[in-house]
């Protein structure tokens, strides 16, 4: 005779038993102990308690904390986990082996790639985070006490992303110490860039491949950054700047305009600055070349 069962789970940890019916189908209920290759030592109750506050997502397969509120339509992948009160919204993509660390917020329709690790942050509305990301680690602050010693300084406030922004792979943006670090709406960041802690970021600005943006940096709105911009910490960069690649920034930029060279100068200049480098290097050449050469065979020469 045939029978129908509901879906049978067995936990992970040893000797508990469960049931989640799916229907008014019978249902067996069983406990078996679970092998692992982690360490056979008790881990505590409380190590027990908080892995059972953890739960299947059923949409995606992933996992998520009682205490976080997650919308029905979003999808959690497999492998990944969502901790405890954060909040996820509608329609949000969370890929495989991301983390959304405590009290993370993530907007409607944003996307995450593969690994990416979300914490100390809020993210807004149809951003698109790709594989890799990192939001809301600690800053690289230190100093040198009375001891000689190096000390870490406190790194407890957020990162906040705007609206419409995309954050390219292995990126990383620090969280603030003094305030919190923030991108504004519809900035486009490519891969590999590092944005330190405290930098304000305004909108509709670019960011491209491998900009180093150091900590407490001001940057207003409609700003492009070519490739390997380098920002020193505690500059401020005027609204509708554009830097030249490899440019590095290490005061000021107080007005609207192109800029370029290191230290950055307005664009016609460092054109000059280089026009006037390679000039002088050739003539320096060209006169050596024309130097007659003494004949050590001839005294008379």
């Amino acid at each position: 005779m045939a029978m129908r069962f509901a879906k049978l789970i067995a936990l992970s940890e040893p000797k508990i038993s469960a049931l989640i019916p799916e229907s008014n189908d019978a249902a067996i209920v069983f406990s078996r102990l679970v092998s692992t290759n982690c360490t056979t030592q008790n881990t505590g109750e409380d190590a027990k308690m908080e892995y059972q506050d953890f739960q299947k997502w059923c949409n995606g397969g992933g996992l998520f904390h009682k205490s976080a509120y997650i919308d029905p339509s979003a999808r959690i992948e497999v492998g990944a986990v969502v901790h405890s009160e954060s909040v996820v919204g509608a329609n949000v993509h969370v890929g495989t082996g991301s983390v959304v660390g405590p009290a993370v917020t993530i907007g409607q329709s944003t996307r995450t790639g593969y690994n990416v690790v979300l914490s100390n942050c809020t993210v807004g509305d149809f951003c698109v985070i790709h594989h890799g990301v990192c939001i809301g680690q600690d800053g690289f602050g230190f100093f040198v006490d009375e001891k000689g010693l190096m000390v870490k300084k406190p790194q407890c406030l957020k990162a906040r992303i705007g609206n419409y922004v995309e954050i390219g792979a292995s990126t990383c943006i620090d969280r603030g110490s003094w305030r919190d670090t923030a991108v504004g709406d519809h900035t486009k960041i490519d891969n590999l860039v590092q944005i330190g802690h405290n930098v304000e970021i305004g909108k509709n600005c670019m960011l491209c491949g491998q900009v180093g943006v150091a900590g407490s940096v001001t940057i207003g709105d409609y700003v492009i950054l070519g490739g390997r911009v380098s920002i020193k910490d505690h500059v401020c960069v005027a609204s509708k700047v554009r830097l030249a690649a490899n440019s590095c920034v290490t005061k000021n930029i107080s007005e609207a305009g192109d800029y370029g060279g290191f230290p950055a100068m307005p664009i016609h200049e460092w054109r000059k600055q280089v026009i006037s480098a390679r000039q002088t290097s050739k003539e320096f050449w060209q006169n050596k070349k024309k130097k007659p050469v003494s004949d050590k065979s001839n005294p008379s020469t």
